[in-house]
């Protein structure tokens, strides 16, 4: 068999591998089998519904402008797997993250593990910071907490708890507590959290561990993040608190020289030649978000969206959220599993919608916004763009 990316890509992908198991028991067997790589770094751990990526990115960039040799996880990818998996802003090698795919699989299958996509993407994280002896890891938890694959590590420097809402109900519970709950399991035994949530699961779990819960310090205008978005002050809230508790060492012009340099692509990025706006708005609390910051930054200029998201999110709510009356709304049918009909979308609609047929029609008289689906933004990016990655 040929080990390369692309057959790498191809088994992580199969109908096998392709499905949500939670639960820790399988990780903790095959992390054994690896020496348990986990335990050879310090750990941020982020939680949350909105948000958490864009936490990551911020502390990561902090941390590695600091001096640090950082390791940064956070899903899903865009373009290719490789995004997920960084050391201080490089992504992990084609050939690396090929031979190690099919060494966790082979070793999985050979001691009786079924694993899922998640985890052995998340087994080759934790192998190759091992192997590249970082400093500190930023881990993005991929759905939940408490038995997410990279809830596997038994201490951390700290836990944040980014915004929570009701989304993957049908796994995490259909109250917001509940999914705290899920959330508040990365809480690690006397080591702080950080959240701006202060929902009761979160201070029950933190009491049983004697773990601190930090709220987050309002800053002001001292600090300028590259992402643009109103959601990103919260965000921006929660690193700088982790930072300046657990880092309080780092000086100031470096935290404020690392801000500039964040990037998370397709959380409010503007195009300015196209007048057009990217975000990755994929549930209600997300499309509030856009939309709270459409208001800000673009109050008066009319819209034209496009829009598309999968079946299993609540896209009557979304675009409750999103759309105005006046608003051009165009819906785009992507070619993903589970992925929307025009005419479901339709007829859930407040307002009138089109079909997206061509991205001639993305015209700079109108701000722009593609939003719904980071599936649906890999499928439009090249043709509205014009560009690849």
């Amino acid at each position: 068999m040929i080990k390369d990316y692309q057959s790498a890509i191809k088994l992580l992908t199969s109908q096998g591998k392709f499905k949500i198991n939670l639960g820790l028991d399988r990780m903790s067997s095959l992390m054994e089998l690896y020496g348990n790589p986990q335990e050879s770094f310090d750990c941020i751990q982020v939680a949350g519904t909105n948000g958490k990526g864009s936490v990551c990115s911020v502390l990561a960039e902090i941390l590695k402008t600091a001096g640090f040799k950082v390791g940064l996880y956070t899903s899903p990818h865009i373009f290719e797997y490789t995004e997920r998996i960084k050391i201080n802003g490089a992504e992990i090698a084609e050939d690396i993250f090929a031979e190690l795919v099919f060494d966790v699989i082979e070793k999985a299958e050979a001691n009786g593990l079924d694993l899922t996509e998640f985890e052995i993407i998340t087994a080759v994280m934790f192998i190759y910071f091992m192997q590249e002896n970082i400093d500190i890891a930023v881990l993005e938890t991929g759905l939940g907490g408490r038995l997410d694959a990279t809830n596997i590590v038994k201490s951390n420097i700290c836990s944040v708890i980014t915004h929570i809402d009701l989304d993957h109900t049908e796994r995490l519970g259909d109250t917001k507590e509940k999914i705290a709950f899920e959330k508040a399991g990365i809480i690690k035994p006397e080591r702080p959290v950080i959240t701006a949530e202060k929902y009761e699961a979160i201070q029950n779990v933190a009491s049983e561990k004697h773990s601190q819960v930090i709220e987050p310090i309002e800053f002001g205008e001292n600090y300028e993040l590259s992402l643009k978005g109103c959601y990103q002050k919260e965000n921006l809230a929660l690193a700088l608190t982790c930072i300046k508790n657990m880092f309080g060492d780092i000086p100031d012009n470096v935290i404020k020289k690392a801000l500039k340099n964040v990037e998370h692509p397709f959380r409010f990025q503007y195009f300015k030649d196209k007048n057009l706006i990217i975000d990755g708005a994929h549930n209600p609390n997300g499309a509030d978000g856009l939309r709270k910051s459409l208001d800000e930054y673009f109050p008066d200029e009319p819209r034209r969206f496009v829009f598309g998201c999968l079946r299993n999110k609540d896209y009557e709510k979304m675009m409750t959220a999103l759309f105005r009356p006046q608003d051009e709304v165009l819906f785009c049918e992507f070619n993903y599993p589970n992925s929307t009909s025009f005419e479901e979308l339709s007829a859930k609609c407040p307002v009138c919608a089109q079909k997206f047929e061509s991205a001639k029609t993305l015209t700079p008289d109108k701000l722009n916004i593609i939003c719904g689906s980071f599936y649906m933004i890999k499928h439009l990016h090249s043709q509205v763009l014009g560009q690849h990655r």
